[in-house]
């Protein structure tokens, strides 16, 4: 089924309205497989009219990259390719022209996208940034403000986002894991536990603070519609907006010794409290800033540390805070549980309804099952926008 997929020949592509991509589409694999500038064909950026597809891929490749070829060096240093570049449509609003790289990382015309990066996870990182750019109708206008630790190689983190996209409107900020490492708590999967994790917590902090709205998405998840369309989700008097789903059983990310409190019981008194993924979220910082919502995350993470009041990593805390108060994003922007769960990481079809966004949460992610050679049938969807550059490079 992949391979009749990758191998069907080209078609040309033309830039339609943007709207989310229906069910249908995608289970049948019924998508034009310009296979680099376009998976879903009525989502692709205007702009991107003017480029011309790649060649098709040759069956031996495929091959090749499906089966034959794990990566197993662990001390290779991934190098990617250069994407395309992406125009505004005529009626994107200027962002801020001829004036510096301050300025226009504060430009309200903008939409400013928050991201972790680090070595890890630079892969999805670099494949959910293509996304981005290439299904938005004002790819110039997307702002990104990657957030990474202060021991990694921040120069060599900017080499890598510059080369592959070299007109991108971006800056990395170090985040000090040190300080937040003694109040995390050890939880149900250690990769769950990097501090840089909890870096949502902090981006208040963080970014400038003419920032005044982000929208913060995770490192394993691709774009299939305007980014435009999430970010003016309208907040109303809340902090935040996110993926809410209250048919979850709520109570199960609180411990035992949590519920039995008869203080902390009352922590979600006068709340219709609903378990929300921190993946996906649509965030105001100026509110934020006010409420000053950081300190009250850390407090929780404080408590934690005496008393286990949850398993979860950086989730609870969050819930904590924001459950049954936030602003509920229609769940097509965020097809979540790819990855399949915190153990075992299976595959897992798609939940009905519309897709906008596709989320490889859970413990498997598409590029370390690909390199294993156990790609579920989804990871498919996620290859296209793979930047990789093969061979790997050794590190000396």
């Amino acid at each position: 089924m992949l391979l009749e997929y990758f191998l069907k020949p080209h078609l040309k592509v033309k830039a339609t309205h943007h709207r989310p991509v229906p069910i249908s589409h995608i289970l049948t694999l019924h998508i034009k497989p310009t296979f680099y500038l376009s998976s879903f064909p009525h989502t692709l950026s205007p702009a991107a009219v003017m480029l011309q597809p790649p060649p098709p891929t040759s069956l031996l490749f495929l091959l090749f990259f499906f089966f034959i070829s794990p990566i197993t060096a662990a001390n290779a240093t991934p190098v990617f390719k250069e994407a395309p570049q992406f125009y505004n449509s005529p009626d994107c609003p200027l962002v801020v022209a001829g004036e510096e790289d301050s300025n226009r990382l504060c430009s309200d015309y903008g939409v400013h996208v928050a991201m972790t990066l680090d070595t890890t996870y630079i892969r999805g990182s670099m494949a959910a940034i293509l996304s981005v750019l290439q299904h938005s109708s004002c790819p110039q206008n997307v702002i990104f403000h990657f957030v990474s630790s202060a021991s990694a190689n921040a120069s060599a983190l900017r080499a890598t986002i510059s080369f592959s996209f070299p007109y991108l409107k971006f800056q990395i900020y170090p985040f000090d894991d040190g300080a937040v490492s003694r109040l995390i708590s050890a939880s149900i999967r250690s990769a769950l536990d990097c501090p840089l994790n909890y870096a949502r917590s902090y981006l208040a902090d963080l970014l400038p603070l003419c920032v005044r709205r982000v929208v913060y998405l995770d490192s394993d998840l691709i774009l299939v519609d305007d980014i435009a369309n999430l970010a003016n989700t309208p907040l109303k008097d809340s902090v935040l907006a996110a993926p809410e789903y209250c048919n979850a059983n709520f109570t199960s990310y609180f411990t035992p010794t949590f519920w039995s409190n008869p203080s902390l019981s009352l922590t979600f008194a006068n709340r219709n409290p609903c378990y929300f993924n921190t993946g996906v979220m649509v965030i105001d910082l100026s509110r934020w800033r006010l409420g000053d919502f950081t300190a009250k995350i850390e407090e929780w993470m404080e408590l934690q540390k005496r008393m286990r009041i949850y398993e979860l990593g950086s989730l609870p805390p969050f819930m904590l805070v924001f459950a049954g108060n936030i602003v509920p994003v229609d769940h097509r922007w965020n097809q979540h549980g790819l990855g399949g769960d915190n153990f075992r990481g299976l595959c897992r079809d798609l939940h009905p309804g519309p897709v906008s966004l596709l989320h490889w949460s859970g413990k498997g992610k598409p590029w370390a099952r690909l390199d294993a050679n156990r790609p579920c049938p989804l990871d498919a969807l996620w290859v296209p926008y793979d930047l990789l550059q093969t061979p790997f490079l050794l590190d000396s």
